[in-house]
């Protein structure tokens, strides 16, 4: 009759020990998620921070492109004003397609890729987009663990007794990304 008395509190706190196991794991998690959100966020300020000087150094060699320039600012500035991940992926999906159709035309201004400015101007774009695939990869991959161990049980039950949200994932929101570019090395 002794013994029940030690094994219902030691069960008891079993169960607290490890309620407190999976809470410390979802917080870890979440400051992760936190910190993903931030890297991404952190390439995209040098990203926007990079487009501005990049127009202003072709403006003047492409009058007749006006509209592809102010489509980029446009762009760019909507990218900076967007909020949360699902507004951000949005948005710098409008802003990655005008840089593209930029960097495109730019290619086709033998004089401007000359240029030392335009040329490291470009290279830093460059650099910067990929560190912005690597920090999404990222982001994706700790919000995608974050999420799974919010659904499995028995975690399930601690992350919905404290409150814990999805994660958002950055995805391809716009069909025409998700299409495979064309390429034709035909000589016409």
């Amino acid at each position: 009759m002794n013994t029940g008395i030690y094994i219902i509190p030691g069960i008891l706190m079993l169960i607290a020990l490890w309620g407190v196991f999976v809470y410390n794991g979802l917080v870890s998690l979440k400051n992760q998620v936190q910190n993903g959100w931030k890297q991404i966020d952190v390439q995209l300020k040098r990203r926007h921070d990079l487009i501005p000087n990049l127009v202003n150094a072709v403006k003047g060699s492409m009058n007749f492109e006006k509209e592809t320039l102010e489509k980029v600012i446009q762009a760019r500035n909507s990218a900076v004003s967007a909020t949360g991940v699902k507004d951000a992926a949005e948005k710098e999906g409008v802003l990655t397609a005008a840089l593209s159709k930029l960097m495109a035309l730019v290619e086709n201004y033998p004089q401007l890729k000359s240029t030392d400015t335009v040329r490291s101007l470009m290279e830093e774009l460059t650099s910067t987009e990929n560190k912005v695939g690597f920090a999404r990869q990222f982001y994706n991959d700790i919000a995608t663990k974050f999420n799974i161990s919010q659904e499995v049980f028995p975690s399930n039950i601690v992350a919905s007794i404290f409150g814990f949200v999805r994660a958002e994932l950055f995805e391809i929101t716009d069909a025409a990304d998700r299409e495979v570019p064309k390429v034709d090395l035909s000589l016409k």
